[in-house]
């Protein structure tokens, strides 16, 4: 795209946000609804308790760790868009990890305590796709003002995935240490890398940018497929 004129991709972009939204909201359901008729526990729930129902919960993990394919798009759309900036260390991180992850977690662990964050993240999903999609409109614009609080959302869901994991250590239930070892890890280096964003983006402003204008000057930082947009 060196050479090339930037696209637009306003109407494929629609459409795209829209479908993962859809795909997000029946994961949040699914999850939902087959860990409750299953009767996981919240705590800590060992791997092939529930018998059937695990298998129910595997299949909507699988749709889970098939969105991360789906999420590359991001990049894709980022680079044809002529958006570089939004290509930032945060989103590669995270894109290209989840990925990752995700074909380990359904090789070996494709059920109980992997239920909790593929539930939270769905729901997150669901509103930040939602955000980012109704961006693209120009007349959803003045409505956007709760972007700051998508941030804040992804962090209370890192903090919600931590402790749920560390109760599974305190607490075992068969489920391997190991891996709940390495998931509280992970989330701590995403805490980490959100809070310094979540800093950079909204707390180091400089005073003359309280009296200007609102609107977003399309430079964002994008994670999980969503971009928050920063304000020069």
């Amino acid at each position: 795209m060196r050479n090339r004129p930037a696209y637009s991709l306003k109407g494929v972009l629609q459409v795209y946000n829209f479908s993962v939204t859809m795909l997000s909201l029946y994961m949040l359901v699914e999850l939902v609804s087959a860990t409750l008729s299953a009767g996981y526990r919240l705590q800590c729930q060992g791997l092939h308790e529930a018998g059937e129902a695990d298998l129910r919960v595997a299949k909507v993990l699988w749709w889970y760790y098939f969105s991360k394919v789906i999420e590359f798009l991001d990049t894709i759309f980022f680079v044809l868009r002529k958006k570089n900036s939004q290509i930032t260390f945060l989103h590669v991180y995270h894109h290209a990890s989840m990925f990752n992850i995700w074909w380990c977690v359904l090789n070996w662990i494709p059920c109980g305590q992997s239920f909790f964050g593929p539930t939270l993240n769905s729901f997150i999903h669901v509103c930040m796709y939602s955000y980012y999609g109704l961006s693209t409109i120009p007349s959803m614009q003045k409505y956007l003002w709760w972007k700051r609080y998508l941030t804040q959302a992804q962090l209370i869901q890192f903090i919600l995935t931590i402790t749920h994991t560390l109760s599974a250590i305190v607490v075992p239930c068969g489920f391997p240490v190991g891996c709940l070892l390495f998931q509280f890890s992970y989330m701590a280096t995403l805490v980490i890398l959100f809070v310094n964003f979540y800093v950079q983006t909204y707390r180091k402003r400089r005073p003359e940018e309280s009296i200007k204008s609102s609107r977003p000057n399309g430079h964002s930082v994008s994670t999980n497929g969503t971009s928050f947009k920063k304000r020069k």
